[in-house]
């Protein structure tokens, strides 16, 4: 979390007052994010997975947060951020066998090994990793996951659940799946030729004829990402109402291309950024 001032105060009801002056982010509402694209909750999962390793490999050593709730985040542009660190600890808990490595959570309990230097190995990154997994991971990675990807996802998902993972580096084979995986699972799903056809109409857009579907990045039409015009072809006959889709040459940050789906093709208006697709009937 970006901190941009701090100031000391000493009063004689409160002594040692530190005031301390942030970033702005918007409260997390973990059902307001379960309606948002999945490429979106990605997007937040993957940042606190970097938050997760920077913790567990920060200056000051490896740093637990004890009260690891979705109250103590915050969003800033799209990517999560941690906003209070009062419960924060680098204590590593000592131990001279590993019954005393227990960790108890509200589902189930762990047990970790008792180093040679008598301290409980990784108990604060696993600590963070399991919170990781029960707030967050297991709500917002799976629902409405790209198919192909969703091994993946299940595997970590389940690692972290079950704290297999060797540390929160393993964690990080999120960071393979953004653009490239994201990308190639739609491009392999895609390949299968459309039975349906479409008219393509360059420098076109369709002001009106919208619908809604979900998830949509357009709260009053149906506006999704899509790899290529493929999947947009595939997505468009999925829904019974569309009856064309326009390109755009917006993208989403895994640079996949944002496409409007269309009930009609009555009114088409020149746009010089667009290209428009209209289904072809008999």
């Amino acid at each position: 979390f970006q901190l941009y001032g701090y100031c000391y105060q000493d009063s004689n009801d409160i002594p040692d007052t530190l005031t301390t002056i942030t970033e702005l982010g918007s409260p997390l509402e973990m059902i307001q994010l379960l309606q948002t694209s999945w490429e979106d909750r990605f997007r937040i999962c993957l940042s606190l997975v970097r938050l997760l390793h920077y913790l567990a490999h920060s200056p000051l050593g490896s740093v637990t947060l004890l009260d690891f709730r979705p109250r103590q985040f915050v969003i800033v542009d799209g990517e999560l951020k941690v906003t209070d660190l009062d419960d924060a600890s680098i204590e590593e808990s000592s131990c001279t066998s590993n019954s005393d490595c227990f960790m108890e959570f509200p589902a189930r309990n762990f047990t970790l090994p008792c180093s040679v230097e008598g301290r409980c190995q990784s108990m604060n990154e696993k600590r963070n990793l399991y919170n990781a997994y029960r707030f967050f991971f297991t709500y917002l990675l799976p629902h409405s996951a790209p198919t192909s990807l969703r091994p993946l996802l299940d595997k970590i998902v389940n690692a972290t659940g079950n704290s297999n993972t060797h540390s929160t580096a393993e964690c990080l084979a999120l960071e393979l799946s953004p653009s490239p995986s994201v990308n190639s699972e739609f491009t392999q799903k895609c390949v299968k030729s459309a039975n349906t056809k479409y008219r393509r109409v360059p420098e076109a857009f369709i002001p009106d004829e919208n619908y809604r579907c979900w998830p949509s990045y357009h709260h009053k039409g149906c506006l999704l990402s899509v790899f290529d015009v493929n999947e947009a072809i595939e997505i468009c006959d999925s829904y019974s109402q569309c009856k064309a889709f326009v390109l755009t040459n917006q993208t989403t940050w895994t640079g996949r291309q944002l496409v409007f789906f269309k009930m009609a093709s009555n009114h088409i208006m020149p746009d010089p950024d667009k290209i428009t697709y209209v289904k072809v009937t008999d």
